[in-house]
């Protein structure tokens, strides 16, 4: 195993990426009947042939199923920030993973070119996307910045940009000369060779925008929305999606915010279930983050109070993963967790 730093556990389905892949918590594959999770799943990577796949957990164990090999993890050291993301390298005998400060991860034929892991930065990192070739990578922040390691060139970015939106993913151009960054509200910036064909950037949506994944020629892309939506333009075609179906089981068994137990009985003892509490008492929103707690589990710029009820669910997942329970522990108890 090569890395270069390490971070706790963390949250829910964060990126859609093309040869791309993410983690859970363990190590191993199939069998999932008999898995327990520890840390819940941030992403699934498949395998180049289209055969197998990677599931990724935010404590940064591996899962892999199919041909999937399963090549370590850090699944179950000490980390210092939640693993939000990780990437398969191109003939998939490998992965890395990276953590929201930025740290990277290289397990099999995967190697570290880098990272900004121990640097200071202005927003979390949200996810990594290697190069066509898997000689570099590339780390992109919630702020739009983008760091480039290994034969990852810069393009272009929004960070230090007013964003309406925090960043939420990136995905490359076919030939690596390229890329796109979308935002949560489906806000999509082109940067290089990559062309803009259209986003979903402010039209209504059940849940925010979760990912970017380009289409094989480069000529288009998709937009994945927390509620299981998906968006194509340019030649992106559209096979289906899970759209709608989450959030409207979530809203009709959860009451108006649409939270599942026991995060509904916590919301509602922490802020009286009001995403915009800000009493002036240094801790905000829902689930009262303080500022620092925020950030370390991945948070966008911005107090917390300013986001959605979604968003600040998925900080909260993020946050019990690194922490439990203890994270809220008169709420916690109240809910019987």
């Amino acid at each position: 195993m090569t890395s270069q730093k390490r971070l706790p556990r963390s949250v829910a389905i964060l990126s859609l990426a093309v040869g791309g892949a993410m983690a859970l918590s363990g190590a191993t594959s199939a069998g999932a009947a008999d898995v327990v999770l520890n840390a819940p799943i941030v992403a699934l990577a498949a395998t180049p042939d289209g055969h197998g796949y990677w599931e990724v957990a935010a404590d940064g164990g591996v899962f892999a199923f199919g041909d999937a090999g399963f090549y370590g993890s850090i699944g179950g050291q000490h980390l210092t920030a939640a693993v939000v993301g990780a990437a398969s390298t191109p003939d998939g005998h490998g992965y890395w993973e990276v953590a929201a400060d930025g740290g990277v991860f290289a397990f099999g034929d995967a190697h570290f070119y880098g990272s900004t892991g121990g640097q200071h930065l202005n927003a979390a990192v949200v996810g990594l996307a290697p190069t066509p070739d898997g000689h570099g990578y590339w780390e992109v922040a919630a702020d739009g910045g983008v760091f480039g390691y290994g034969d990852a060139g810069y393009y272009g970015s929004t960070g230090g940009q007013h964003l309406n939106a925090a960043v939420v993913g990136l995905a490359p151009t076919p030939d690596g000369h390229g890329y796109w960054e979308v935002a949560a509200d489906g806000g999509v910036f082109g940067y290089g060779d990559a062309g803009y064909y259209g986003s979903l950037g402010g039209a209504p949506r059940l849940g925010p925008v979760t990912g970017i994944a380009g289409s094989a020629s480069g000529h288009g892309y998709w937009e994945v929305a927390a509620d299981g939506g998906v968006f194509g333009y340019g030649d992106a075609g559209f096979y289906g999606s899970l759209g709608g179906a989450y959030a409207a089981r979530r809203v009709a068994t959860n009451g108006p915010l649409g939270l599942p137990s026991p995060w509904s009985c916590i919301a509602q003892h922490e802020s009286g279930g009001n995403p915009s509490t800000n009493t002036g008492n240094g801790y905000f929103g829902l689930f009262q983050f303080s500022i620092s707690s925020w950030r370390a589990a991945g948070g966008p710029p911005g107090l917390p109070s300013n986001h959605t009820a979604a968003e600040q669910l998925q900080i909260a997942e993020n946050l019990q993963a690194m922490q439990g329970w203890g994270a809220w522990p008169v709420s916690s108890r109240l809910c019987g967790v």
